[in-house]
């Protein structure tokens, strides 16, 4: 189904030159069965592996889907839970091969219209800003894999570092999760000043924390959409409320995407 604030697509109308794209990646330009960016990372690591990430994910993906604890009670878990699955990758020895196996081992798989929308950014030159709580390198090879990675893009996630002999160096940057994610500090001068050009915004999650990607001030000069896949009856008034436009079930694509805010685009 689809859910729209018509007062907010009567007011905004994108074209080519007037709008820039933030963009989630997980379950956003993915699918929603598809691997996640991190147990693709990890996928060639062993069973010992896998069952030690699960555990986590037992225990923390319950704190980040629950819309009814504190903020700071979320952060702190979700800080928690990233540095422990980085940590895992240290701990089961992935090396920069390993990763690369894993990467092209995995059912990761774009949501439908997705790569078709992506190559449309890039022969429109919009600039498309990824900003995933995931792995980085997972997301630059799937689209290198894929010939969809252009060079109207920039990704802002966890990048892993490896030495020169190929194994996996102790993560120490800030880690970048489901709450914090977002453009300051991660963009080029010469991107933030093209960016600023542009008057309007596109965002496209599948979290309500995606909506802060882009700053609050600039929310009423943006078009937010939410692809809301499971629990729907139960998140469906909270999407609505921080979304412009929610698509749930078989509407949750791209195609609907383009159809409902990129009429001028060829």
């Amino acid at each position: 189904m689809i859910y729209i604030n018509n007062g907010k697509l009567s007011e905004i109308e994108l074209t080519k030159d007037n709008f820039y794209l933030a963009i989630d990646f997980d379950k956003t330009i993915t699918a929603r069965e598809s691997m996640d960016s991190w147990d693709s990372a990890g996928n060639v690591l062993g069973e010992e592996f896998k069952k030690e990430s699960f555990k986590n994910y037992q225990k923390y993906a319950p704190i980040e889907l629950n819309y009814n604890i504190s903020f700071e009670e979320k952060e702190r878990a979700m800080e928690e839970w990233y540095y422990s699955a980085i940590d895992l990758y240290y701990k089961y020895n992935l090396t920069k091969g390993k990763l690369i196996e894993s990467i092209n081992t995995s059912k990761i798989i774009f949501r439908k219209g997705a790569k078709e929308f992506l190559e449309k950014m890039y022969k429109n030159n919009i600039p498309v800003i990824i900003l995933s709580a995931g792995i980085g390198n997972v997301i630059e090879q799937f689209l290198q894999n894929n010939n969809c990675y252009f060079d109207n893009m920039k990704i802002i996630s966890n990048f892993l570092s490896f030495d020169e002999n190929g194994n996996m160096e102790k993560y120490k940057k800030d880690i970048i999760h489901t709450l914090n994610k977002n453009m300051a500090g991660n963009i080029s001068e010469d991107l933030s000043i093209k960016l600023k050009n542009k008057e309007y915004r596109l965002l496209l999650g599948d979290f309500v924390e995606d909506k802060k990607m882009i700053e609050k001030d600039d929310w009423d000069k943006t078009i937010s959409i939410g692809f809301l896949d499971k629990n729907v009856e139960t998140n469906l008034e909270t999407y609505k409320a921080n979304f412009d436009i929610v698509l749930t079930n078989r509407e949750a694509n791209f195609i609907e995407v383009e159809k409902l805010v990129l009429k001028h685009l060829n």
